[in-house]
């Protein structure tokens, strides 16, 4: 799946960046978890983009990057953040995406301005989700569950020299915090880091932590009157369960739900039961998860400089090619019992019970391409997917695109999960090495298909 395109917010003539996933009927606006990823990563990890569709499969999912950080505004100058911005953020953002009233969802640090916008703006927020959240971070006296002080002074030291940060176990100290299930998942670390520097600058990165870790929400608390629901993983660091416990006793007529995990963000891990506890709270039901995955073999094509040809055909007469080029590829996923899912643009993903008419299909796609003066390039996989209406998802759908996108111009390259399965087809392959896919778990082998 691609990211939906991102749109913008006005607030006090600073522009906030979101994104509106799925078409639900209910709103469900998100809180980003408090860390400074933006949402528009979320495409190159797997795993919260797998999450992030699935809460789309059941509403209208608002998505959103709080002033200063990814996709919004810098702050203007003497501007600094705060939990009430945040939330009055998040506002301007469901009213620009042509909502009133949403349920809110928000996971550790999104619990500050969730529960602000809850207790300050009830006629909003129709019910609340909080997901491994705490009223208020640091020890104090009166909060004796809250962790160490000092742990200001480590974290901004770690946002200044992020290369002399602690390890854990041979893991960087918040990924060990954050998300310990994804730690020695290949190509993980190095996606953490550099989202992490594109979401924002040190200084506004130390500024947001500073305003997260001095929130205390504890006294808004009594203001929430909505239905919320709170669930808590209950092996997290700084025992989240009983501040996630605080938040339940201190908010009339919330429920309280424990499951079992160490990650703190939710898309960690396992998180097929906590999305179906918060679509059982929004909906009234579970989701059904008995016909949703079946075996396929995917194809992803992709036109090779498609934006260069544009620009010397002129825009009629390019579009005159592709117009044609689509019925050739019509007949072409018809002859080889292909369904086609969409058009991508300059592309085409398509789906076939058999990986050789697949492999045959995506060659004499190329063949056909070639005689219309056009140059596209093709990746298979084969794995489960997940059936959404006309479209398709899961894990097996990014290999797919990952392997097209590493293909050279005219070429048909597969996994060796494709190769395995055609054997004594006639199929001839050239092995292509073992490859990291970004944002994929492993190495992968890679095949060109030679002759089909």
């Amino acid at each position: 799946m691609d990211a939906p395109p991102t749109q913008y917010a006005l607030r006090d003539g600073n522009h906030i960046g979101y994104q509106v996933w799925g078409d639900g009927p209910i709103d469900v606006l998100e809180f980003n978890n408090g860390l400074m990823i933006s949402i528009d990563e979320t495409i190159d990890e797997p795993n919260w983009l797998r999450y992030e569709e699935s809460l789309a499969g059941f509403c209208r999912l608002i998505r959103f990057d709080a002033l200063g950080l990814g996709l919004s505004d810098p702050f203007p100058p003497g501007v600094q953040p705060s939990i009430s911005g945040w939330a009055l953020d998040a506002l301007a953002v469901l009213e620009a995406a042509g909502g009133h009233q949403a349920v809110v969802l928000a996971s550790s640090g999104g619990t500050f301005p969730a529960v602000w916008l809850a207790a300050h703006h009830p006629e909003r927020v129709t019910s609340l989700v909080l997901i491994n959240g705490t009223p208020r971070v640091l020890w104090d006296e009166d909060y004796e569950i809250g962790i160490d002080p000092n742990v200001i002074d480590s974290n901004i030291e770690n946002i200044e020299k992020p290369h002399t940060m602690a390890l854990e176990n041979g893991v960087p100290n918040d990924i060990a915090i954050y998300v310990p299930s994804l730690s020695h998942r290949v190509g993980f670390r190095e996606w953490w880091g550099r989202a992490a520097r594109r979401g924002a600058s040190p200084s506004t990165a130390i500024a947001w932590n500073l305003v997260s870790f001095g929130a205390d929400v504890r006294s808004e608390l009594p203001a929430v009157s909505c239905p919320t629901l709170i669930i808590s993983h209950t092996d997290t660091f700084a025992s989240l369960v009983e501040h996630g416990r605080y938040l339940s006793e201190a908010i009339t007529g919330s429920r309280f739900v424990t499951l079992p995990g160490t990650d703190m963000l939710p898309w960690a891990g396992e998180f097929d039961s906590l999305v179906d506890e918060i679509a059982e709270f929004v909906t009234g039901q579970r989701r059904g998860h008995q016909a949703e995955r079946t075996l396929a073999t995917v194809l992803f094509t992709d036109i090779v400089d498609s934006t260069v040809r544009a620009a010397a055909a002129g825009d009629r007469q390019w579009r005159s090619v592709l117009d044609e080029f689509d019925v050739n590829v019509e007949r072409l996923l018809a002859r080889f019992d292909g369904i086609l899912v969409k058009n991508t643009g300059d592309g085409t993903l398509a789906r076939f019970a058999s990986p050789a008419q697949g492999i045959r299909c995506a060659k004499a796609m190329v063949e056909t391409a070639q005689n219309f003066g056009v140059e596209i390039r093709a990746g298979l996989h084969a794995g489960e997917i997940e059936l959404r209406g006309d479209d398709i998802g899961g894990l097996a759908v990014h290999i797919a695109s990952r392997v097209s996108a590493l293909a050279q111009s005219s070429e048909v390259l597969t996994t060796g999960t494709v190769r395995d399965l055609v054997v004594g087809s006639g199929i001839v392959f050239d092995d292509r090495g073992r490859h990291n896919l970004k944002g994929i778990p492993d190495e992968w082998q890679l095949l060109c298909v030679e002759k089909a």
